[in-house]
């Protein structure tokens, strides 16, 4: 996992209790049955991790316009020609 942020929560006290219960049962820290639960919720609300690959391969289409060079003529392309790609 990358670099952590902290954060700092209020929590209510039957929470606490229940939160320190179940990391004694898990053998896991309190942090990370918190990180557990955000990715729970958030996989359930259908948040997506984002696609490396996809990224990756927008920077080598991005790296094939920079290495072309400038356009003798200027640019031929409209805004709305890079939505269609």
């Amino acid at each position: 996992m990358g670099t952590k942020i902290r954060k700092q929560i209020y929590i209510e006290a039957d929470q606490e209790s229940r939160l320190k219960q179940l990391a004694s049962l898990t053998n896991l820290s309190e942090a990370e049955i918190i990180r557990q639960a955000i990715d729970q919720r958030t996989q359930s609300l259908g948040s997506k991790r984002r696609n490396l690959a996809a990224w990756q391969s927008e920077r080598a289409f991005i790296q094939q316009l920079i290495d072309a060079g400038p356009v003798a003529d200027g640019r031929t392309w409209q805004r709305d020609d890079l939505y269609d790609r």
